[in-house]
């Protein structure tokens, strides 16, 4: 099944790339950042190596037998210091 996920990237990459960057990409370039599978589902996050921000959450349903893949693009990454004496 993370294979057959990591194709679904790639094909959606490939037809969303945009064509005059002339990037060729391969499933080399699509991996794996984290997978659960649960009873018959299965759930994984994965991304490619280009500079897009873009990750991918796709997520099997055993019961139905369908396989759903979102799109997202990531617009920042920030460090929050927190002090040990909150209380969370």
């Amino acid at each position: 099944m993370i294979e057959r996920m990591r194709k679904e990237v790639l094909k959606w990459v490939s037809q969303h790339i945009d064509k005059t960057d002339k990037i060729n990409v391969t499933l080399d370039n699509v991996y794996v950042v984290w997978s659960v599978k649960v009873l018959q589902n299965w759930k994984a996050l994965i991304s490619t190596n280009l500079p897009d921000g873009m990750y991918y959450e796709l997520t099997y349903n055993g019961d139905k037998n369908e396989l759903y893949l979102d799109a997202y693009k990531k617009f920042d990454n920030i460090k929050i210091l927190i002090n040990k004496e909150e209380n969370l």
